[in-house]
């Protein structure tokens, strides 16, 4: 049984609690919080074992064998640096880091240490996802040629630490990565990328558009926001047919998976699933030597690598190779 501590008291640690009390080799054992009295509130409320009144704390708590890092985007690296240095696997929030050389130094001290560190993309563990990827790489709708995601919400407040450019807030590196991990997945790295950016009054990206020219001659595009309604797609399209995705991130909402080709539409059957059980078993496996982490060094690297290139495309107004 993995014992995996929770360094904050962030709201997405619920997910993670709630797929830990399902069944899976893992358990929560303790959290840690810059706040005593909130850890301790904290752990009351969800029968955690210990809590700790400092990140720093929790590292060097014995019986935690892995940590699960919930901070803001721009703690991401410090204290996922700060775990595998007290000798603790990592399972970091998405994304890992908007800079590739962060990347490379996380992993590359994971890697002499033989510890596990994963990135949080709950939705590649998923079957909806390995569903999809896999009718694409069949050649359900021939060769591919273009990916169009589109996922948004309006953001409640601008106290928010994703409104927040100090914590690397921003809507492309809250809503976006995961356009981008798809179109990645679904199309390889791209070449070269375009971006263009809203920038709100906090000084983070309220909205951004990109496309990235991917291997082959496909294109990927796609739209984030924090001022447009809740609302998530996925369209591929292919030479001989498309297919919709409904709901291909936040499962959870609901929607379906569409196969359109020779003008018949057909629903695709896709197991059902927690989006943060396999996420977490995954994490388990992993520490154990049963399996390989689903996400490791090559996929943060890449996402890194086209966040960093969007970025840098937006600010000098033209395209960017890879």
């Amino acid at each position: 049984m993995l014992r995996l501590g929770l360094l904050s008291t962030a709201n997405i640690n619920g997910r993670i609690l709630a797929a830990a009390a399902s069944g899976v080799d893992a358990a929560v054992v303790a959290v840690g919080s810059r706040d005593p009295a909130r850890a301790d509130a904290y752990a009351r409320r969800h029968g955690l074992e210990r809590a700790h009144g400092s990140y720093e704390a929790l590292l060097a708590d014995g019986e935690v064998d892995a940590v699960y890092v919930s901070l803001p985007n721009g703690l991401h690296h410090e204290w996922t640096l700060r775990a595998l240095e007290a000798g603790k696997h990592v399972l970091c929030e998405k994304p890992y880091s908007r800079h590739p050389g962060e990347v490379e130094d996380a992993f590359s001290l994971a890697e002499r240490d033989r510890l596990v560190l994963t990135e949080a993309f709950m939705y590649r563990h998923h079957p909806q996802t390995s569903t999809v990827a896999g009718l694409v790489r069949e050649g359900a709708i021939g060769r591919l040629r273009r990916v169009r995601a589109a996922f948004s919400f309006v953001l409640a407040s601008l106290d928010d630490v994703r409104a927040d450019p100090a914590l690397d807030g921003g809507s492309l590196m809250d809503l976006g990565c995961y356009c981008v991990s798809t179109i990645r997945l679904l199309g390889g790295e791209p070449e070269s990328v375009v971006g263009e950016q809203v920038v709100g009054s906090t000084g983070v990206d309220m909205s951004f558009e990109g496309e990235l020219r991917l291997p082959g001659g496909a294109l990927g595009s796609f739209r984030c926001s924090f001022t447009e309604p809740q609302h998530q797609e996925l369209e591929i399209v292919g030479e001989d047919g498309t297919l919709r995705v409904e709901a291909p991130w936040r499962v959870d909402w609901g929607g379906v998976v569409l196969l359109e080709r020779d003008g018949e539409v057909t629903r695709v059957d896709v197991p059902e699933a927690g989006l943060y059980e396999a996420e977490l078993a995954n994490l388990a496996d992993a520490v154990a030597g049963v399996t390989e982490p689903l996400l490791g060094r090559e996929d943060a690297l890449g996402q890194a690598r086209a966040i960093d290139a969007l970025y840098r495309s937006a600010a000098q107004d033209g395209p960017v190779e890879l």
